[in-house]
């Protein structure tokens, strides 16, 4: 056959090609019966409830007596999870057997929770402010008046996070514990693609243009750094698990909670692209809140920074940074093996990730 021996170096034969094609077959017919029982899927699997609101902004409270087996908190300090702007909050409550939140509770932790919503027309010109001062601080004073204590516990995810820091930095008194997890604080790491990108952005021409940004634009840009994987490879694989119906819902509930993304403020994206991406605010100074500067040294208590090991959107580095910035004699960091998004939802992270944090929170309860 022109040449090519197929019993060869390539890897393949025809009876290895035909076994191939009839367990592509299997896996189509299995398809047709599988994909009309598939339910429609939702992510968020805890029980919630609102306690604060402010605007589109609300502040909810997860409820863990409503878990198989669960009880009341036994946890005296709150602990309030802050996320990112760009997804929703849920990828830590994804589903019952995939969620931080769920660990946590589980460990007699009480958790909140921000959600931002979703920014229209009329949040055009929200602020960095208004994020980290009116909203964090709007969730931290309603827990501090509702338990009636001094300070409260945070934890900031991603982006979540570098509010977070801002926040404890400008208001150090009312953060009792700080957890960052997989946040970027040195963003002109080498190895930071998102970050590289945003260098030659003129971000000012691009706000005035659009306004809001678009969420599509934002996913874009996202899959993008890795669309070998995330275009092509991960739909691919769909096949793999098409005699699965739960192995299936999974991956829809991924695919929903990726693509059901907020747009995002016009006037805040810019702040934070010009103070923390191209300027590298938190290592050179620069960043303004709400006209008052940040600075990281006035971050004195506790701080636990968790980074993912494999994570393309923050590398480690970006995240070690922090340790040399902070002014706490308390610093603490754990790395978990996988990526941005496994560390919320794979088996180890379930095992690992609400236990780390209980442990440490735990030790500093005095």
């Amino acid at each position: 056959m022109n040449g090519i021996d197929l019993n060869g170096p390539i890897g393949f034969t025809p009876d290895t090609l035909a076994k191939e094609a009839m367990a592509l077959q299997a896996k189509l017919r299995a398809g047709l019966e599988t994909l009309p029982r598939v339910d429609d899927v939702d992510y968020g699997a805890t029980e919630k409830e609102e306690v604060w609101r402010d605007g589109k902004v609300v502040l909810y409270r997860f409820r863990g007596d409503t878990l198989p087996g669960g009880r009341a908190p036994t946890a005296k300090v709150p602990l309030l999870i802050v996320y990112a702007l760009v997804n929703r909050p849920y990828m830590v409550d994804l589903q019952s057997d995939k969620s931080i939140v769920r660990g946590l509770l589980e460990r007699g932790e009480d958790v909140y929770v921000l959600d931002w919503g979703y920014p229209d027309r009329s949040d055009r010109y929200l602020e960095l402010d208004d994020y980290i001062q009116r909203w964090i601080g709007g969730g931290v004073d309603h827990l501090r008046r509702t338990y009636r204590m001094d300070a409260v516990n945070v934890l900031g995810i991603c982006q979540g996070g570098a509010f977070s820091l801002c926040y404890s930095a400008l208001n150090p008194s009312k953060v009792r514990n700080l957890i960052t997890m997989v946040t970027p604080v040195d963003f002109h790491t080498g190895d930071n693609m998102l970050s590289n990108w945003t260098q030659g952005l003129d971000v000012d021409l691009f706000v005035d243009t659009l306004g809001n940004v678009p969420a599509d634009l934002m996913n874009m840009c996202y899959l993008t750094l890795k669309p070998w994987r995330l275009f092509v490879q991960k739909y691919v694989g769909l096949v793999d698990i098409l005699d699965d119906k739960a192995a299936i819902e999974d991956f829809l509930r991924m695919e929903k909670w990726i693509f059901d993304s907020p747009d995002q403020a016009g006037e805040a994206f810019r702040q934070f692209i010009k103070q923390f991406y191209q300027g590298n605010g938190f290592v050179r100074g620069g960043i303004h809140i709400g006209g008052r500067p940040v600075d990281l040294a006035h971050v004195d208590m506790p701080v636990l920074n968790i980074f993912a090991q494999q994570d393309h959107l923050v590398p480690p580095a970006s995240s070690q940074a922090l340790g040399g910035l902070v002014g706490s004699d308390d610093y603490s960091e754990l790395s978990f093996r996988g990526g941005h998004i496994g560390i919320y939802v794979s088996g180890r992270a379930q095992r690992e990730v609400p236990q780390a944090i209980h442990d440490w929170l735990a030790q500093r309860a005095g």
